[in-house]
């Protein structure tokens, strides 16, 4: 595999969709490859015109898993890198994102479907950049557990870790897991992503209204997954499988073996593995209004690791 293209700043394995000049990343697809379908990307290059990443940072969102919603957030790590050679790369989950919808089945939307992707994506990334180049990757909630298991699988070649929020085990024991865990159930996903289709006659200042903490940008992301009845079918399938899935941690080798590193990790090195839970100024869905807090905390991780 050839590597990037420097004269477009976009990775070989990414297709380009509207280029959109007002927006400091790239918007793609990563193509379907291995019988899973296609996810929307945005790509981050290099600041310094004609470098390979030394690191690039790899993320994956919670549920939903729209990364329009996170582009504040990765923009506002981007433009603090000095180095110059720090790169990002965000992907939707499968059939999350309204722009890159997915085929209505169970199995698509499952979390083994959802590792599969990021695995893909982590996998090609690491040939087309090869070995001078380091993947960090950053999960918010649901995201940190799909992170752990590529951890577990690609631990040789995972430079560093950094859970935001995580939810890595027993989902449905939370608050919200035993409110929620029904909603999720057959077939309230298809009934609920149906009636959605009557809020094409809401219009956004009525969202607004709802929703009073959204700035008008998080709204807009908002109004697009609502008025997706395959989003949302998405991301409740998934939630459902959430619940059911993510119980306790791993018993076998490889937790036995990081189990300093994954449930003691403040006494971790300190560049290796990084977790936010319960901050007291930023919320679990930081995304919506605290992008810009997170974002100095997430950097300073990349700085004390060594990572740019």
């Amino acid at each position: 595999m050839t590597g990037p293209d420097t004269r477009t700043s976009l990775p070989p394995f990414l297709e380009s969709l509207a280029p959109d000049s007002s927006v400091p990343y790239i918007n793609a697809l990563f193509p379907a490859s291995d019988d899973i379908p296609p996810v929307h990307v945005h790509w981050w290059p290099c600041k310094r015109v004609g470098v390979s990443p030394s690191t690039i940072l790899l993320f994956i969102p919670g549920n939903p898993g729209i990364i329009d919603f996170y582009h504040p957030f990765l923009t506002a790590i981007h433009n603090q890198d000095r180095s110059g050679t720090l790169a990002i790369l965000s992907h939707s989950h499968i059939g999350h994102d309204p722009v890159a919808p997915a085929r209505r089945t169970s199995f698509n939307h499952a979390l083994p479907f959802q590792i599969q992707n990021s695995l893909r994506i982590f996998d090609v990334m690491s040939i087309s950049f090869g070995v001078n180049t380091r993947t960090v990757i950053a999960g918010h909630s649901v995201g940190s557990w799909v992170a752990l298991q590529v951890l577990k699988l690609r631990s040789a070649t995972v430079a560093g870790v950094f859970f935001l929020f995580p939810t890595i085990t027993d989902i449905a024991c939370t608050p919200n897991g035993r409110l929620l865990s029904r909603l999720f159930q057959p077939p309230f996903p298809h009934i609920v992503s149906q009636v959605s289709r009557v809020l094409r006659l809401m219009p956004l200042t009525i969202l607004c209204r709802l929703f009073p903490q959204y700035p008008i940008s998080q709204a807009r992301v908002l109004q697009s997954f609502l008025l997706s009845p395959s989003s949302i079918f998405a991301a409740m399938t998934m939630a459902h499988d959430e619940m059911l899935s993510i119980r306790e941690l791993d018993n076998d080798d490889w937790v036995d073996q990081g189990r300093e590193t994954i449930l003691q990790v403040f006494r971790a090195d300190p560049g290796t593995v990084k977790v936010v839970h319960g901050h007291r100024d930023i919320p679990h869905a930081f995304c919506i209004n605290h992008s810009e807090e997170l974002a100095m905390e997430c950097y300073e991780w990349l700085v004390s690791g060594g990572f740019v």
